[in-house]
């Protein structure tokens, strides 16, 4: 099983920007980034490819986060621009991130953006 690491978040302003890394073990299809308000429900922020280095973004991030692979340290990396307060949330890094129910999790981190 693929085992993954976040580092990265906190608390930011309004505007601001943050940067997540995840590292990971292994050879997933793919690595990314999903995101967890108060509540059970799990939104997919972004997701890298393996093979290809294809993107993906949600609608509500697109033009202000950029995924990107560094492939000789196993890390992707999430950078966030001009925060938004509703994007607050634990941010969570996860292996295969284009299948509906993704096995491998990392343990995420928090997200606070807030004046």
């Amino acid at each position: 099983q693929v085992q993954l690491v976040e580092s990265g978040g906190g608390l930011v302003q309004p505007g601001g920007s943050l940067r997540l890394s995840c590292t990971y073990s292994g050879r997933p299809y793919s690595v990314g980034w999903f995101r967890q308000a108060p509540g059970p429900a799990r939104e997919r922020v972004s997701c890298i490819s393996s093979w290809d280095e294809s993107t993906y973004y949600a609608d509500f991030v697109k033009g202000r986060f950029t995924i990107s692979r560094d492939k000789s340290k196993n890390t992707v990396i999430l950078r966030m621009n001009n925060l938004k307060p509703e994007d607050t949330g634990v941010y969570l890094c996860a292996a295969d991130c284009g299948d509906p129910a993704p096995a491998s999790w990392g343990q995420g981190t928090q997200v606070t953006v807030s004046s």
